[in-house]
């Protein structure tokens, strides 16, 4: 696929820096590329890189490089574990100088943390892991230090795998990370977990798993490309009194799944409130 030579990130100039690049930074990083952001203009700060993202030093994206080697550097992108960056960020903030871009995708890592550890100009943004096929939806808020160019700069950096919505509480971020950032895995174990209750229901194990796994996966798809809302498309598959309800029955009653994932998106919120700490 060509690239548009409007895109905002085949226009950019200046080094980015990523910090971190397994799952989501990697992620992150090959979106880049894929929407024209010129590799040299990307150094990458991992002491252990996949084969996958070390190959994409044939595109000339530098790996470990120090300071003192790039020059300005108009934004640092951190994408390494909450629990690492204490240890991470003496030598990220050699890094900002007083007009970077700070973007951080780590959870319960707040602004001012940030900001205190590296300085810098701090956005924080909470992805998810659909961003490694481009359908990831991030939220986004931004300090009070960020500019429009740097609010555009970091929306560019962060649509390159997926949505963006842009927040202006960052309490809200605590709630995003139990709902979107975490959503991912509550979707993975529905699938696990319909599969084994159809190898109950008399399934083979194999047939349960493929049916499982493309029914949720088709179901998202459908949700994505309708104008309908998921309670509409709910009820278009339950017939009144038919096999859907009899199961909806179980799944809707008063401790079935809404107050189950109810306590479960607040516990993740809780855990996120707890990381900021």
């Amino acid at each position: 696929m060509s690239i548009s030579k409007k895109s905002p990130l085949a226009q950019m100039t200046g080094t980015i820096v990523l910090a971190g690049a397994g799952k989501m930074g990697g992620a992150l990083l090959t979106g880049w590329l894929a929407q024209g952001l010129d590799g040299c203009n990307v150094a990458v700060i991992e002491p252990h890189p996949s084969d996958e993202i070390a190959a994409l030093s044939a595109r000339g994206v530098r790996f470990n490089t120090s300071a003192q080697d790039l020059g300005a550097v108009a934004a640092l992108v951190i994408a390494v574990k909450p629990q690492m960056f204490r240890d991470a960020a003496a030598k990220l903030k050699t890094f900002v100088g007083p007009g970077t871009l700070v973007v951080s995708i780590m959870a319960g890592m707040t602004i001012a943390g940030i900001s205190k550890a590296c300085g810098g100009s701090v956005v924080r943004a909470m992805p998810n892991t659909p961003a490694a096929i481009g359908r990831g939806i991030t939220v986004a808020v931004a300090g009070g230090h960020v500019n429009a160019a740097q609010r555009a700069t970091a929306d560019a950096l962060l649509r390159a795998t997926g949505a963006v919505e842009w927040v202006a509480d960052e309490s809200l971020i605590d709630a995003v990370t139990a709902v979107s950032g975490s959503g991912p895995a509550y979707v993975f174990l529905l699938a696990e977990e319909l599969a084994r209750a159809g190898v109950e229901a008399g399934l083979p194990e194999e047939l349960a798993t493929k049916l499982a796994r493309a029914t949720v996966a088709g179901s998202g798809e459908l949700l994505h490309r309708s104008e309908l809302d998921a309670a509409t498309l709910r009820k278009n598959v339950t017939s009144p009194g038919g096999t859907t309800a009899a199961a909806l029955d179980v799944l809707m009653a008063e401790d079935g799944f809404q107050p189950l994932l109810s306590r479960a998106v607040a516990a993740a919120k809780r855990r996120s409130q707890e990381l900021a700490k």
